[in-house]
């Protein structure tokens, strides 16, 4: 990537950071869980139960099936390694330097000796994953989340988290921008995809009860504890304990693939 076009990326990513803060930092909400749009949350999530049911995961499992696992190991580390130029970039929003310079060093070492990033020398280096993305960002700067929303094929979000996509997408550090041609990028969020649903294969026993709620509840506090680094909220987490006492008293069926 050249000089000027990380020159954009920054002004870019400045403008959607402290833009879309100055104009929601006093009407957003706090993180808890607040979802007034359930209906039409319930009727995406149900039609994104259907495509991965009759879809998602056949192929998921057919990809899992025919790939050895170090080849399966391998993509999901390839991807991890380039979406660490977005993490780092968000490292310096979030005036995080120390994780910054880690950062930095986990991609070069993972893009060199790492061939690509198809291995994970730096972990092994002691040079630890992180997890940094706009919507945390904006996160960090004192955005709330705003209401919760399932997002057809994407899942669940929030209207932080969600431009906080857009903004990642357009910031042009995805990795879809290595290729020259929409086929191309295509063909990649689709491996990306598949990779991500097959490593996803191994957690859905842990789900139960009114999958709905379950994932909202467990979306929710994920973000929380990644925008507070770890530190979570007591009053956040006996709201989401509650969530959870209505689980296995629900009438909706958790046998339904995830």
């Amino acid at each position: 990537m050249s000089f000027d076009k990380i020159q954009r990326t920054a002004f870019l990513l400045c403008t959607i950071y402290f833009g879309f803060f100055s104009l929601t930092h006093n009407v957003m909400a706090s993180d808890t869980i607040e979802d007034p749009w359930q209906g039409f949350n319930r009727s995406v999530f149900e039609f994104n139960e259907g495509v991965d049911k009759y879809v998602a995961k056949p192929v998921a499992d057919g990809y899992q099936a025919v790939t050895p696992q170090f080849i399966d190991t391998g993509i999901t580390n390839f991807f991890s390694n380039l979406e660490d130029a977005l993490i780092i970039v968000n490292d310096v929003f979030q005036l995080k330097p120390m994780q910054a310079l880690s950062d930095t060093g986990r991609f070069l070492i993972n893009s060199t000796f790492g061939l690509l990033g198809f291995f994970d020398v730096a972990s092994h280096l002691g040079l630890e994953k992180h997890n940094e993305d706009l919507g945390q960002t904006l996160g960090y700067w004192g955005v709330g989340s705003g209401p919760y929303v399932m997002l057809p094929l994407l899942g669940p979000s929030n209207i932080r988290d969600g431009f906080g996509l857009a903004g990642d997408t357009l910031s042009g550090l995805s990795y879809t921008t290595l290729v020259d041609s929409n086929v191309q990028a295509a063909g990649l969020a689709l491996l990306k995809g598949i990779d991500l649903r097959a490593d996803l294969i191994a957690s859905e026993g842990l789900i139960s009860g009114d999958r709905y709620t379950f994932i909202r509840s467990f979306y929710i506090q994920r973000r929380a504890f990644l925008i507070a680094d770890g530190v979570v909220a007591d009053e956040f987490d006996d709201e989401f304990d509650d969530e959870f006492d209505d689980f296995d008293s629900s009438d909706f069926d958790s046998g339904d693939d995830f």
